[in-house]
């Protein structure tokens, strides 16, 4: 998985950053590390939800390029993510919604494309896990071409438990999955409606396409039987377009 480029090296800069609500995809702390402010760092970590991960001191060595860790460092978000339930209230107020959900994408690339098709088709937002999945880095934010400052981003513990809450809010959750029962254009797409799109190589997990109302498919007909997860997601949310402009036209 690519990582991000912007980082803050150190004690006392890891622990500013927290305190000023810096947004941070991922705390690395040196294993065995204790003593003076480790215990408050990890103390906030906690209480924010921030992803922490205790690597060895020759990982924290390589990343900070000879300058001094004290045995910790952090990754800075390209951009700071909103909460999930203020994501379905934009969607709702501004609605019908349409939210993309991708449950695992690691390639920056895919997710800069994801962004890049969310905001060019008036999408509301877009939500991604906080582990095994890339986050919002450098290379994603260039990757978007800049829908990435237009596109609000919620990062969520868990994909099954956020459909759950996104299902009790009245959204229709499908799933895109090559064995779908129905074909992408015979859905009704018009309603307020959540896209999940799964990891490049395995796909939906079998937990995730469980919680989804229905599954859906794009049809193909050449021998290769799977889309890239970006070109997936775009043509998912144009279906989606064509169908609101179609219902919004008079008959």
């Amino acid at each position: 998985m690519t990582q991000e480029t912007e980082m803050v090296i150190g004690r006392r800069a890891v622990l500013e950053a927290i305190k000023g609500q810096r947004t941070l995809n991922k705390l690395l702390v040196q294993e065995g590390a204790s003593g003076g402010s480790i215990g408050e760092i990890l103390a906030l970590s906690r209480a924010n939800g921030i992803v922490t991960q205790m690597v060895p001191k020759a990982k924290l060595d390589e990343l900070a390029q000879n300058k001094s860790h004290q045995g910790v460092a952090a990754y800075l978000s390209a951009k700071d993510y909103v909460e999930l339930e203020a994501l379905i209230a934009h969607a709702r107020a501004h609605g019908p919604g349409l939210i993309v959900l991708l449950d695992g994408l690691e390639d920056p690339h895919n997710l800069g494309s994801v962004l890049r098709s969310a905001e060019g088709a008036g999408a509301h937002g877009v939500i991604i896990p906080k582990r095994r999945a890339v986050p919002l880095t450098g290379t994603v934010a260039k990757a978007s071409a800049g829908a990435l400052e237009h596109v609000q981003v919620a990062r969520v513990g868990n994909v099954s438990q956020a459909i759950e809450t996104l299902q009790k809010a009245g959204f229709w959750v499908y799933g895109a999955d090559a064995e779908g029962e129905q074909t992408h254009d015979r859905v009704d797409l018009t309603e307020d409606v959540v896209l999940v799109i799964g990891n490049e190589g395995a796909g939906l997990a079998p937990l995730v396409k469980k919680r989804c109302d229905h599954l859906i498919r794009i049809p193909m007909t050449g021998k290769i039987q799977s889309l890239n997860a970006g070109v997936a997601t775009g043509i998912l949310l144009f279906e989606a377009v064509r169908q609101r402009r179609n219902a919004k036209s008079p008959q």
